[in-house]
């Protein structure tokens, strides 16, 4: 198995980044390595609505929350050495970015797991990550079943079939 050394976890508090969570934390106690936890806004979305620019954005509490909701992000197991990273700009690039200024040896993210019409206009972050990334990357679209936790929750015990059942992308 290849060395681990750091994980980057980055997140955009939906569930399936929170599953994600899960599984790059039990993979940073596994390895006893450094969990990178990364959150990034897109500036120019943060101060809209349905009705164009927002009058009562306030960006110093808008930053403050998001800070907060990062920094919730906390390890269900022990003995997980976790930081965190807030930045602001595209998602794609500063992931890649990020990924990079740390030295990552894995990225283990959520993907909504949209496909179809969706994704061809849209795109996919998670897509862009594994396509462009230097190091390795494992997407979670779906909760792990509970059976799987139990079975191969520690990721000494993973064999690489069952980790390429989890990988989606």
């Amino acid at each position: 198995m290849l060395p681990i050394n750091t994980i980057l976890h980055p997140t955009d508090f939906s569930e399936h980044s929170e599953h994600a969570f899960a599984l790059a934390c039990s993979l940073a106690r596994d390895h006893h390595t450094h969990l990178l936890v990364l959150h990034v806004a897109a500036p120019a979305n943060h101060a809209m609505n349905a009705r164009g620019v927002d009058p009562n954005f306030n960006s110093e509490e808008w930053y403050r929350e998001a800070l907060e909701e990062l920094h919730s992000h906390q390890p269900s197991t022990p003995n997980v050495c976790l930081s965190y990273k807030f930045v602001e700009g595209d998602p794609a690039t500063s992931i890649l970015q990020v990924a990079a200024e740390c030295e990552a040896d894995l990225i283990v993210m959520g993907s909504h797991g949209n496909s179809g019409f969706q994704r061809l206009l849209m795109g996919s972050i998670a897509e862009q990550i594994v396509r462009q990334a230097s190091c390795l990357v494992v997407t979670v679209n779906n909760p792990v079943p509970a059976a799987e936790v139990e079975t191969y929750g520690s990721a000494y015990a993973m064999s690489e079939a069952p980790l390429q059942e989890m990988v989606t992308g």
